[in-house]
């Protein structure tokens, strides 16, 4: 009894601090117009800081570039770890968490306990970023590919994660419910399929981006000998857009943020702890 009263309040502390947090969340702006500023290693200060993989975007490929939902998600997600951990998330002025933008082929890469990359349907990578992205994972990186739906987009992604790891050894497999992932602070009893805001269109809007063709969303990875996730792939879904548009639409907040947040703040912990 005990620990479903903790498990609740803890819950209700993540809903009531997202919440009460929407309005400053709303107003921040994008990355249009400024110039792209990589991270640098005078950047790293030993603190949590979320790092961003940018890639070039494939003319065969399927989905947008590396800036969706950049920056507010890696903002708000980096809030709400800082509000629910007792992480130590690095900050800049006006209390803006201090996220950072990658290049797969820096060696600044290895000073990321955790990137994440979105639209990976559209994802091109040339050797020297396969050849960096490999020794990142395989010397205990974690990466976190989301929001891409459909086939075609699954076709692609494999085709080019295989450039980092071979199929043959490290193969791609679904994780089933009661993997460590889902419950390494919150209990996630489900995948939700989170769609972009603008296509929900409303309380029950659609949740399939693609129709038939992303009706299932799976939570897939591929881990080291040790079992140890070194990819994380969010197929189907779209965790990036329940950060982002967490003060847009407080229906959506209510049916996408929170859960998000879950499997989230699940993640930054899992990659960091393991």
């Amino acid at each position: 009894m005990r620990g479903r009263i903790a498990v609740a309040i803890v819950l209700g502390v993540l809903i009531a601090s997202i919440a009460g947090a929407q309005l400053r969340r709303v107003e921040r702006g994008g990355y249009v117009g400024r110039a792209l500023q990589y991270a640098t290693r005078q950047d790293f200060d030993g603190s949590f800081q979320f790092c961003r993989g940018v890639f070039r975007q494939a003319a065969n490929g399927d989905g947008n570039g590396w800036n969706v939902d950049y920056p507010r998600a890696d903002e708000n997600l980096s809030i709400r770890l800082s509000e629910l951990t007792k992480t130590s998330v690095g900050f800049e002025g006006e209390g803006t968490p201090k996220h950072l933008l990658i290049k797969l082929s820096s060696p600044e890469l290895f000073r990321c306990p955790f990137i994440m990359m979105t639209e990976v349907g559209a994802l091109s990578l040339n050797d020297a970023e396969a050849k960096g992205l490999r020794e990142y994972l395989l010397k205990g990186g974690f990466l976190w590919a989301d929001d891409f739906w459909g086939e075609d987009a699954w076709t692609h992604w494999v085709s080019q994660i295989s450039k980092v790891l071979q199929p043959a050894k490290f193969p791609i497999a679904d994780l089933p419910l009661d993997h460590p992932i889902f419950h390494t602070m919150f209990t996630v009893t489900h995948i939700p399929q989170i769609p972009t805001i603008g296509f929900w269109r409303g309380p029950g809007g659609p949740t399939s981006e693609r129709g038939a063709d992303s009706a299932v969303p799976h939570v897939r990875a591929i881990s080291d000998s040790r079992g140890r996730i070194m990819v994380l792939i969010t197929h189907n879904t779209d965790f990036g857009d329940a950060f982002e548009e967490e003060a847009t639409d407080h229906e959506y907040f209510l049916t996408f943020s929170v859960d998000g947040y879950r499997f989230g703040v699940n993640t930054l912990v899992y990659a960091m702890t393991h």
